[in-house]
């Protein structure tokens, strides 16, 4: 385990690459002793991290026979799903929680938190991606069913994507042919923000990638993680072999 990533089967030799941007709820020691000052119950919610996500994601990689990289580091600490000069890189405000330890950060703990845990998650990323020939990336990633004051979110999943749509749209398909499932194309949240982690290593350098979001209410155990897996895996090879890619 590094300080600022995990991957897991580095070894496997699948075309897949699963990422999980935002595995984990931890605030490395060195800041704030381990506390950005938020209390246990907004550590565990949604702002912190994407709760079933890393579960979900190295089930996929089993079944997949795909590396799964994952970051080590919170998201408040700093979000690796955003472009480095993104106004959101660091968050003071989410969803109705100030936190504190990010309210006075300047741009030198910026550039620090980028170099020690953003920029090696990152580079985990290409290394793997680089020793491969034709590798495909999914980005996995889970939602909250409801934001506060806001209304609930209908959908099971989402599928996001900005201008390659060789994964995404098979796959949307595949998963509308499920009749219990509300399907989301760019939904929760738009497919493409400029230096996020699939702009980075899917549009910007060609290769085949799409990015899934579950709601976290439905991957709320590891029973639960492993079924969306199981159904989810063969999906994604049907979504290849379609694409042709």
């Amino acid at each position: 385990m590094n300080e600022s990533h995990h991957v897991e089967g580095a070894d496997r030799r699948g075309r897949w690459i699963v990422t999980v941007d935002h595995a984990s709820n931890r605030v490395p020691p060195e800041i704030g002793g381990g506390s950005l000052g938020l209390p246990p119950e907004d550590m565990a919610r949604h702002i912190a991290w994407d709760p079933g996500a890393a579960g979900t994601a190295r089930a996929l990689g089993r079944l997949l026979d795909a590396p799964v990289v994952m970051s080590n580091f919170s998201r408040l600490v700093i979000d690796p799903n955003r472009g480095e000069d993104d106004p959101t890189l660091v968050m003071r405000l989410y969803d109705g929680s100030i936190i504190p330890a990010n309210r006075h950060v300047d741009r030198s703990e910026v550039e620090r938190r980028l170099n020690a845990y953003y920029r090696p998650y990152h580079a985990a990323i290409a290394r793997l991606a680089d020793a491969r020939n034709d590798p495909v990336l999914l980005a996995v990633h889970s939602f909250t069913p409801q934001f506060r004051g806001r209304p609930p979110r209908p959908w099971h999943v989402g599928v996001l994507y900005a201008g390659d749509t060789r994964l995404a749209l098979p796959l949307i398909a595949r998963l509308r042919d499920e009749p219990d499932l509300c399907v989301g194309d760019n939904e929760p949240y738009t497919g493409h923000l400029e230096g996020d982690a699939m702009d980075r290593h899917g549009v910007k350098t060609g290769r085949p990638h799409v990015l899934i979001e579950i709601r976290n209410d439905l991957i709320a155990t590891p029973e639960a993680e492993i079924a969306w897996a199981e159904r989810l895996a063969p999906m994604l090879d049907a979504a290849l072999a379609i694409a042709q890619v």
